[in-house]
């Protein structure tokens, strides 16, 4: 074990007892609804890939919190201020998804399709980016994988953002469905997953956000 690992491994444990609770908190109110979730929506490809995926992740992790010894066969050496930076990022990533969090209320849901009462969310992150949750997930994996310099939540942490990533076209393709052009508006204002210095209209993009939302609240669905 590194000298440095166990400082880690505290920082990456306080961490993991202030965020799952809240996440946590905000699946089970979403839940409250009750909602049917057609899953199999997204894809079998995806419904067999992600999850466990993400799973491996998080599982790395926890072992690494755990008892960092545990994962040390998968280690890397990484400089210190590679693993201090990752420790700032997964702060940042923290700090964007109780932003996220606190802006979908009873969206949030774990599959591409939309609940019953879903509404159109174009406040606090979503005001700049389509999928903030999903910016925030890969900056918490990326973070991750370079405080605990392990190559294999590094690894599962990649295939994970990227079969998200995948994911994210069926899911604007159903938010379209559903929402129609108020979607496709929100879309040419917005960015994917970084905000877009230059809106794809002629108009500027406060001017045109403004007037493709000023008519009717739209909330836009995210899951994890």
């Amino acid at each position: 074990m590194e000298p440095h690992d166990q400082i880690f491994r505290i920082i990456l444990l306080v961490g993991m007892i202030i965020v799952v609770p809240v996440v946590r908190y905000h699946r089970i109110r979403a839940r409250a609804a009750k909602d049917r979730l057609n899953r199999r929506a997204e894809g079998a490809f995806v419904l067999y890939t992600l999850r466990p995926f993400a799973w491996a992740a998080f599982l790395s992790l926890l072992l690494y919190v755990i008892n960092p010894a545990w994962m040390s066969w998968a280690a890397v050496s990484l400089p210190l201020w590679v693993r201090w930076a990752g420790v700032a990022g997964a702060a940042t990533a923290a700090v964007l998804l109780f932003a996220v969090l606190s802006s979908l209320g009873t969206n949030l849901t774990d599959t591409v399709v939309t609940r019953a009462a879903h509404s159109l969310v174009t406040t606090g992150p979503y005001r700049l980016i389509r999928h903030p949750f999903y910016a925030a997930f890969a900056l918490e994996l990326a973070s991750s994988a370079a405080v605990t310099a392990n190559w294999f939540l590094g690894l599962t942490g990649f295939f994970t953002v990227a079969l998200v990533v995948f994911r994210t076209k069926i899911e604007e393709q159903k938010l379209i469905e559903r929402f129609g052009s108020r979607y496709t508006d929100y879309m040419e204002a917005t960015g994917r997953f970084i905000p877009r210095l230059i809106s794809s209209r002629s108009k500027p993009l406060e001017t045109s956000f403004n007037h493709s939302f000023s008519r009717t609240p739209i909330v836009v669905k995210q899951q994890t």
